[in-house]
């Protein structure tokens, strides 16, 4: 996919390509959006900055964040302990994501998309990993949105995970407009149904006021349960810009941030601090726990039904994201199809999750889908840099900083380095690293990535920044 791809307009001769379409054109507007990577034109932006609360907001409140948060109690901690890990770990992983989100309204750009002015057409392999990575959350997701709708319609446990899918793929193909409504009603409902939730477990629900880990397994558990939670948070950087593109230009930078932030920080806290507290009677049946809190019945059920709508909203993004990814990569097929394709293939892996071991697999594809972020992100936000100080406080015009292509070599070589030293730090069921190991299961891997990636990178893009300013 050439450059001028990311710089927005059309082609030359006037022609349309698989890479724009048809676009929302006001709130509400809910037809298909077959516009894909192309820049978001500045005459066809609307919306408000309030909107990237909500969108970032309703879709962790899923099971799969509850889930998240019983494992600190499985790994020893007691609640104020586990509880601290969480906050830091998802404040940590939140202000990446918040900050990106803010390039959105800045370029009418994608976060894939964007990536190419630093990765050059080395932005293949993040953007096939990003694709692959929204493939596994549906899977992450769908696996208890699945089980709750099986279990609300009397279904086997395969016709709830396909409806699942069906549904959030037909969401995904609706694109940006449908999916920022939807969030908009969800935040309410969701926020309801899990207030109830906790209000049921106030009575028999006992927290774990003492863990069973001491000294340097606790420290251990202390810092995996923080990476856990800082990987949820910052599994969402790389769709980041995605959810504000058709946002104007001129929507407050500041607001957009801190609205991206507390949606997610509240969100995500809210939830792993229930999975923390229920993680007697939730554990990896999640849907199952739920029905049980609620007792049954008519609450039971729509807690059931809370939790696959969660599902629902959750993973229609992880498909738009998916979709512009896949295109950012160099696959010439349009924005509504690959949804669609994301939503297909997450089916067979909700199944092998399910199968056995649920507990293992699903902690070892969270943090795998994961592992290649830090590194993307230091990349991406020290060329940002680089390209701002070069325009001297001037807004960025796509079409000029596509004239200034980057080696390709340098980003390629500090990604794949970033997630190589990562791994000695790496604490899964699957793979222990010799650091992690040594330091009681500590996971240290997503410091590790960030940090190496810009050693490696921000002195070779800031020299090549000065040659730039020379010429």
């Amino acid at each position: 996919m050439p450059l001028a791809h990311v710089s927005g307009g059309l082609p030359a001769d006037g022609r349309r390509t698989v890479f724009d379409g048809r676009m929302p054109a006001a709130p509400g507007d809910l037809r298909v959006e077959g516009h894909g990577i192309e820049p978001v034109p500045e005459n066809n932006r609307y919306g408000g900055a309030g909107r990237l609360f909500t969108v970032w907001f309703a879709p962790n409140l899923t099971m799969t964040g509850v889930f998240t948060g019983t494992i600190g109690i499985a790994l020893g901690l007691d609640l104020a302990t586990a509880l601290a890990a969480v906050v830091l770990g998802t404040v940590v992983g939140a202000v990446p994501t918040a900050y990106l989100s803010t390039w959105g309204s800045r370029t009418g750009a994608g976060q894939l998309p964007l990536a190419r002015l630093a990765f050059g057409r080395a932005v293949a392999m993040p953007g096939i990993l990003q694709w692959l990575s929204s493939v596994a959350w549906d899977a992450l997701i769908g696996l208890f949105g699945g089980d709750a709708l099986a279990r609300l319609c009397g279904w086997p446990f395969w016709l709830g995970v396909l409806v699942m899918m069906a549904g959030q793929g037909a969401l995904g193909v609706l694109g940006y407009e449908a999916i920022h409504r939807l969030q908009i009603v969800m935040t309410f409902v969701l926020a309801a149904a899990f207030a109830l939730i906790a209000w049921r477990m106030l009575d028999g629900v006992h927290a774990a006021a003492t863990g069973s880990a001491h000294g340097a397994d606790r420290a251990g558990a202390f810092v995996l349960t923080s990476t856990i939670a800082l990987s949820l948070a910052l599994s969402w950087a790389p769709y980041a810009s995605d959810f504000s593109r058709y946002l104007p230009r001129s929507t407050s930078r500041p607001r957009m941030f801190w609205c991206t932030l507390l949606g997610l920080v509240v969100s995500f806290v809210a939830v792993q601090a229930l999975g923390l507290w229920g993680a007697s009677v939730l554990t990896d049946q999640t849907a199952a726990g739920v029905d049980q809190v609620l007792g049954g019945g008519a609450l039971g059920a729509f807690g059931l039904l809370a939790v696959a709508l969660a599902a629902l909203c959750s993973n229609a993004m992880n498909d738009y994201s998916g979709s512009l990814a896949l295109q950012t990569a160099g696959v010439r097929v349009p924005r509504p199809v690959a949804a669609a394709l994301a939503a297909a293939l997450g089916f067979p892996l909700v199944l092998w999750m399910h199968a056995a071991d649920t507990t293992a697999r699903f902690q070892n594809v969270l943090l795998f889908v994961g592992y290649w972020i830090p590194g993307f992100v230091a990349i991406v936000v020290v060329d940002w840099i680089a390209r701002a100080r070069t325009r001297e406080g001037a807004e960025i015009d796509l079409a000029a900083e596509a004239g200034r292509p980057q080696p390709w070599w340098p980003p390629l070589m500090a990604f794949v380095a970033a997630f190589a030293a990562a791994v000695p730090f790496m604490d899964t069921s699957l793979y222990v690293g010799p650091v992690a190991d040594a330091l009681h299961g500590a996971d240290l891997s997503y410091y590790v990535a960030f940090l190496v990636a810009l050693a490696l990178y921000a002195p070779v893009r800031l020299r090549h920044r000065r040659e730039e300013s020379l010429v």
